[in-house]
């Protein structure tokens, strides 16, 4: 009887060292994938200096929407510096999409102005950040999307039972989705026939 209950404590225990490894491996699969996010937002604030720079030759008068792009760019490069040193702070993590969102803003405002500057739109360097830019924002969306998958993943295993008991036992703390709003995609479509 005795070897019946060993049995038992053993398997009760291997169990638990397999649930507690999965929860490590979906772990790092999330950090890992931020950190491919903070490859793509680090290339993004790195163009925006220059983007600001060649627009700034044309648009001298707008000297506010190109400070506040550059000021965007910094509170993000901040946010994203913080949220890199522990991607498991939830709070970090909904700082950077704030900021992030703050500075699509930014962007948007400068892309707009610079409509009004045929010179601006068709300088080859502007042309070149633009779509440099446009890749990038591409990528980081695809990026996101695979941390976000990998955050889904990590807190449904996370919460699930019998894992529950083990996350809560060795303090697995929720993941935080990463959100970066585009205000433009929640306005409602025009349409004219006319």
């Amino acid at each position: 009887m005795e070897w019946i209950g060993l049995a038992l404590i053993v398997a009760l225990a291997l169990f638990a060292v397999v649930i507690y490894n999965r929860l490590v491996a979906a772990r790092n699969r999330y950090k890992n994938a931020f950190a491919q996010i903070d490859v793509q937002l680090t290339r993004r604030h790195d163009l925006i200096p220059n983007l600001v720079e060649v627009a700034s030759k044309y648009m001298s008068h707008e000297r506010e929407t190109l400070q506040a792009v550059i000021e965007a760019r910094n509170g993000a490069a901040s946010q994203l510096k913080a949220a890199s040193s522990d991607p498991t702070n939830p709070e970090a993590m909904k700082k950077l999409g704030a900021a992030e969102q703050g500075l699509s803003g930014a962007l948007g405002r400068l892309f707009a102005l610079s409509e009004n500057y045929p010179d601006l739109k068709a300088n080859q360097n502007m042309m070149q950040l633009s779509e440099e830019l446009t890749s990038t924002e591409n990528r980081v969306a695809f990026a996101r999307q695979a941390f976000n998958d990998a955050v889904m993943s990590y807190n449904i295993l996370r919460e699930s039972f019998p894992n529950n008991l083990i996350a809560n036992t060795f303090n697995f703390q929720p993941a935080q989705l990463l959100d970066i709003e585009d205000p433009a995609k929640r306005e409602a479509v025009q349409v004219s026939f006319g």
